[in-house]
């Protein structure tokens, strides 16, 4: 089966094709089971105005989507018409950006006479890195640090996940975006100070290590942000100053989310840590969560770097995976009343997007 993934919660228009029989057959790697993707981002058309603008963010989903839609088939070397189901994020994120994707994505489905498969946009995450070379295998922990989340989950199977801890006030990616604001750093500002950080002197500043000790597995960044913002009112923030600052703030973010993991690999009695989002791109973390992982005896798996942004992939995957568990529920007659059925994914005319959507 072929499931069109479409992608479109934030600032990024992302599609990508994907072949269930050769990604998830017996003994296959779900990579080899992509057979196209492509990913627009709108960092340019954001960074005159230091963030997203979600009327801008809509309109140019609109405008990229069924080119980039046509960009995937050509590279698949297929068409339309052999889609066996659309897969499309429906929350959560911006109310505009999701109606975009989701009225394209149900609109092909019925079209097309396939099912769409609404997908929320961190069970692609928590899955993307399925999508690594060597993928992990279920149950494991997962670490999702994006943009506007930081959790704690166990994964124990598609669709079974877990909430272990959560942060409190701002996510990590927050975090990073409005300190290299502070900095005066361009959008997007994550990125941008960890690459300042490198250049940064060790030692200099310590900031606060918020509920690194609170004996539980959940997190708090505003603290940390506001310590940032006393030092750029008490120091003369020339290059190097700022360079010190940066590398303080990323390494007391990093230390924070190393010991949580820690900690909720020990509770959980797992030996897999899965690091997804935007966030785990950065390499500092990495190279952090790796040495405890061989320090503590536990495995720690990413995404390749390009599935750690938003991105259509991840949301194939997830479609494909959830049309396999529904194709399971109906052939095996002793869960045919658990819940999922293929006609359940949706073949109607109506759709509806969650900007807020728990997990």
């Amino acid at each position: 089966m072929l499931i069109l993934g479409i992608e479109t919660s934030c600032d990024e228009t992302g599609v990508a094709l994907y072949d269930s029989e050769r990604g998830l057959g017996q003994g296959a790697v779900p990579l080899a089971g992509l057979l196209a993707h492509t990913l627009h981002s709108q960092v340019e058309l954001h960074d005159e105005y230091g963030g997203v603008v979600p009327e801008l963010a809509s309109r140019d989903h609109i405008r990229r989507l069924l080119p980039l839609i046509g960009v995937v088939m050509t590279r698949a070397g297929t068409d339309l018409s052999r889609v066996s189901a659309v897969a499309y994020t429906e929350g959560p994120g911006l109310a505009g950006a999701l109606l975009v994707g989701a009225s394209v994505g149900a609109s092909l489905a019925y079209g097309l006479g396939v099912p769409a498969i609404r997908v929320h946009h961190l069970e692609g995450h928590l899955l993307s890195p399925l999508l690594s070379p060597v993928p992990p295998r279920f149950p494991f922990v997962a670490l999702l640090v994006s943009g506007g989340h930081t959790q704690l989950m166990r994964v124990s199977n598609v669709g079974k996940y877990a909430l272990l801890g959560e942060t409190q006030d701002d996510a990590a990616g927050e975090a990073f975006d409005k300190t290299a604001k502070l900095l005066g750093l361009p959008y997007p500002g994550g990125p941008a100070l960890a690459q300042l950080a490198r250049s940064g002197r060790g030692g200099r500043f310590r900031l606060p290590r918020p509920m690194i000790a609170s004996g539980d597995l959940d997190f708090s960044f505003s603290g940390l942000k506001t310590a940032v913002l006393l030092l750029t009112r008490q120091h003369e923030m020339d290059a190097q100053t700022r360079a010190d600052v940066a590398y303080a703030f990323e390494e007391a973010l990093v230390e924070v989310l190393v010991a949580k993991c820690i900690a909720a690999i020990a509770t959980s009695g797992l030996g897999q840590l899965v690091v997804a989002g935007g966030v785990g791109a950065n390499t500092r973390l990495r190279a952090a969560l790796d040495a405890a992982g061989q320090r503590k005896g536990f495995r720690v798996c990413y995404p390749p770097l390009e599935f750690c942004t938003d991105n259509g992939a991840m949301i194939a995957l997830a479609g494909a995976l959830k049309m396999q568990d529904a194709e399971f529920r109906i052939q095996d007659p002793e869960r045919q009343d658990l819940g999922l059925r293929i006609e359940d994914l949706g073949r109607s005319r109506s759709f509806t997007v969650k900007p807020r959507w728990d997990l």
